[in-house]
């Protein structure tokens, strides 16, 4: 690696979780959390400093619907997907959104607001169909609400 990416804090958190089971997916998330994604730079800084093969990072990666390979909008957005939120209009919410936003689904608009992805359970099923943006949940949606919502966390 010619040049460090990790900050100090990551390297240390590294170093105390090498030997430990799991540690990969623990090393990953705090990735996470400190970039936002997990850069392309720090998966190969990773693997040297685990002293594993860059493809089990990206195995892993991949196969965790969690971690985000690519820098996400500034304002994040999940649809549930899951039955009661698909069967109460779930997809009519995506379709509303990629139409408002002018972007599909696990991409992010141009100006790098919004990403929106769909996801399986949000665990409100109660309130379906439910999004998150940033974390703050919204329930029994209907499409004409998504504009006054986006409104909200538009910079």
């Amino acid at each position: 690696m010619s040049e460090k990416k990790l900050p100090d804090e990551l390297i240390n958190f590294i170093n105390e979780w090498k030997t430990k089971p799991g540690n990969l997916i623990m090393v990953l998330h705090r990735v996470q959390e400190h970039f936002g994604y997990i850069p392309r730079e720090a998966a190969f800084e990773v693997a040297h400093h685990l002293d594993i093969p860059v493809a089990k990072i990206y195995g892993v990666m991949t196969f965790y619907h969690l971690f985000k390979l690519t820098k996400p909008g500034r304002n994040q957005i999940a649809v549930c997907m899951g039955t009661a939120c698909y069967l109460k209009g779930g997809e009519d919410l995506i379709l509303e959104l990629e139409r408002q936003l002018g972007v599909g689904l696990n991409t992010v608009t141009p100006d790098g607001e919004f990403s929106v992805e769909a996801v399986r359970c949000i665990g409100c099923c109660g309130l379906a169909p439910v999004m998150t943006v940033n974390g703050e949940v919204f329930g029994n949606l209907q499409v004409n609400r998504l504009s006054g919502i986006l409104k909200k966390y538009k910079g």
